[in-house]
C-alpha cells in the first residue's frame, strides 16, 4: 500500500519553461530551498535513465537521497523516483509525478507524490510525514515559481 499526496500551483509561464527549469539540475540551487549540491551520476542531458544524488539540509542535518528519472515527456509530464534504500532514508520508494499544462502562458502545476514500499513503524512514520512531505513539496513549489517569474 502506498501514500500519497498532490500540491497544485499556476505560474505565470510557459509550459516550456517550467518543464525546463524542473530538469535544469544547474539552477536548482537558485531556488530549491536547503539544497546543499547535486551530484550527478551520468553525463549529458537530462533524459530518462538520468540519475543523481541530491543533499539537502533538514531539521539541522544534511540528508541525501538517489534520483532518477522514470519518464519525461516534454512538455507535459516528469516522473522522478527516489530510492530511498539508497540514501539516507533507508527504505521506502519516491515517486514525483509533474503534470503540466498550460493556457496562454499560465502553467498549472500538479505535483502527485506517492511513497511506497514501507512496511511496520516506517509505514506508520511515512503516514505522519506525508503531510511533511506535500509541505515540502508545496514550499519547492512556490520558490521554483517565485524564480521564474522573476
Amino acid at each position: 500500500m502506498s501514500i500519497s499526496f498532490e500540491v497544485k500551483r499556476t505560474v505565470h509561464v510557459s509550459q516550456q519553461k517550467v518543464f525546463a527549469s524542473l530538469i535544469d539540475l544547474d539552477s536548482a540551487e537558485r531556488w530549491m530551498q536547503g539544497l546543499v549540491r547535486i551530484e550527478r551520476l551520468d553525463e549529458g542531458s537530462i533524459q530518462e535513465g538520468s540519475q543523481w544524488k541530491e543533499t539537502r539540509k533538514m531539521f539541522g542535518t544534511e540528508a541525501t537521497e538517489h534520483f532518477e528519472v522514470v519518464e519525461l515527456n516534454q512538455p507535459n509530464k516528469i516522473v522522478l523516483r527516489c530510492d530511498g534504500t539508497k540514501g539516507t532514508t533507508g527504505k521506502g520508494e519516491f515517486v514525483f509525478t509533474y503534470i503540466l499544462t498550460s493556457v496562454d502562458e499560465i502553467t498549472e502545476v500538479t505535483l502527485n507524490g506517492e511513497i511506497k514500499g514501507l512496511t511496520g513503524m516506517a509505514r506508520l512514520f511515512g503516514k505522519m510525514m506525508a503531510g511533511t512531505f506535500k509541505k515540502a513539496c508545496a514550499k519547492d513549489l512556490d520558490a521554483l515559481i517565485k524564480y521564474l517569474e522573476k
